[in-house]
């Protein structure tokens, strides 16, 4: 059954979705903000529902050592008596229950008021695809929050779309017709009944992850994130020859028959030899004297590994670390792999020594401020982490697409196509520029290099 949220005051909102989702039925009434010396008891005695009740509805309430904060929200459920009606109802701006919602009068000019933003994902904890998608939803919840502070209104709604969902059943729903963009799907098989629809009411649809689809050259409403490792390549191919058009290649062979990377490593050398540039290439087996001599003297030399491996990466940064001791008059950059940015635990030495350039789609500066408050604002929220595994983070990735797509139909309407400089936002970890494909969709082009510099600084270059 879609279980289908409504989100008018989205503050109020951001940590009753986390426990509404993994509930088994919507049996939620209200939030209750918490004053100074409150108890369970008192709250659960002044709504009238009984303590285990209140904890049910709160589970992070039965964590031993658990206490109430001022400041921060309970849910508060219906009595066991009473048939809950929040799945459809809205939350009023009091606290109170509304009346069950109407349809929204669609109005025009989406500048001129609220953006109706409904989300078509898998919203749960049964396995690692929702508990991606959830973390990023939340993201999308926290942009909403920060949008508001700016004076831009939202208008939310979720459908929790599994993997084995007919999203069909889901667009019958009176309230997927009125919104402005949807965020959706995360299933190749799901995108061509989106993608009908939203041509049939006029709706946006942003398409944030993995999914290729042939809708995206045909349907001028589709916004699609993801680029394909072949586009991908084409794109860090185009930037490194530019970026180092004065420099010399080193491509170290490691040996690596799983490596994925010979699609980038043989474009480049394509790409070099058409523009006449002249590389070496060296094998992580080579004796140093053999190694030494793949280096230019008189030009930076720019090393290239053909995997991504944290254990071939391991030999390589030995045998560059003593031909550095040994030959200390040589000018060494390393271009890596966005696979990389995993081994900075123990490389971040190692990467600042050797003018590192990393190419990506995405990066967190974990030190930065900005990462800080988005971080702390997810704990405080969810009582939760992001998922320390995951990268890209999903939580700030859902908060980068939402931000910038909200804001930028707040100020463009039906006209934002998503181009470079439309909004002026900064991303935290994602950055989007969409470019049209055609007479159809709209595609993310944005590549970056993350560049770690001999200073110990780090500094992110957009193309």
């Amino acid at each position: 059954m879609a279980k289908i949220i409504r989100h008018t005051l989205l503050t109020l909102l951001l940590l009753f979705f986390a426990d509404t989702l993994s509930a088994q039925t919507s049996h939620f009434r209200e939030l209750h903000k918490v004053k100074r010396r409150e108890t369970i008891f008192g709250i659960a005695r002044s709504y009238g529902i009984t303590i285990d009740e209140l904890i049910k509805a709160n589970p992070e309430m039965s964590t031993p050592g658990y206490e109430l904060k001022k400041g921060s929200y309970v849910t508060i459920p219906w009595p066991a008596s009473v048939e809950s009606k929040s799945a459809t109802n809205n939350v009023a701006s009091t606290g109170e229950i509304a009346m069950p919602s109407k349809p929204v009068a669609v109005v025009s000019d989406m500048r001129t008021r609220e953006i109706r933003v409904g989300v078509m994902l898998p919203l749960h904890t049964i396995n690692g695809d929702g508990r991606r998608m959830l973390e990023y939803y939340r993201g999308v919840l926290m942009a909403c929050d920060s949008l508001r502070a700016n004076g831009i209104s939202t208008d939310i709604r979720a459908w929790n779309v599994a993997e084995d969902s007919d999203i069909s059943t889901f667009l019958q729903d009176e309230h997927a017709a009125d919104r402005d963009v949807i965020i959706g799907p995360l299933y190749s098989k799901q995108v061509k009944a989106l993608s009908d629809f939203a041509t049939e009411h006029d709706i946006r649809v942003l398409i944030p992850f993995s999914i290729n689809s042939h809708e995206l050259y045909t349907n001028r409403n589709i916004f699609q994130v993801y680029q394909s490792p072949v586009e991908q390549n084409e794109a860090f191919v185009r930037t490194f020859v530019t970026r180092f058009a004065d420099s010399h290649p080193v491509f170290v062979d490691c040996n690596d028959t799983t490596s994925q990377k010979g699609i980038f490593t043989s474009g480049l050398r394509r790409r070099l030899e058409q523009q006449d540039i002249k590389y070496s290439i060296t094998n992580i087996k080579s004796g140093d004297a053999m190694f030494t001599k793949a280096f230019s003297t008189t030009q930076r030399n720019v090393v290239i590994l053909n995997t991504g491996r944290s254990q071939e990466l391991n030999i390589v940064m030995s045998k560059l670390n003593s031909l550095a001791m040994s030959h200390p008059e040589l000018k060494i950059t390393l271009f890596g792999y966005t696979d990389w940015m995993l081994y900075t635990r123990h490389q971040l030495e190692n990467f600042y020594k050797f003018d590192t350039y990393i190419p990506a789609t995405f990066y967190m500066n974990p030190q930065s401020p900005r990462t800080n408050r988005i971080n702390l604002k997810y704990r405080w929220n969810f009582h939760t982490d992001m998922i320390p595994s995951c990268l890209p983070r999903m939580g700030i990735t859902g908060f980068d697409h939402a931000y910038f797509f909200i804001k930028g139909l707040h100020l463009y309407g039906k006209q934002f196509t998503g181009a470079s400089g439309m909004v002026g936002y900064t991303p935290i970890q994602t950055p989007l520029h969409f470019e049209r494909i055609g007479n159809g969709g709209l595609q993310n082009r944005s590549v970056l290099f993350v560049h770690y510099m001999p200073s110990h600084k780090t500094e992110t270059i957009f193309f």
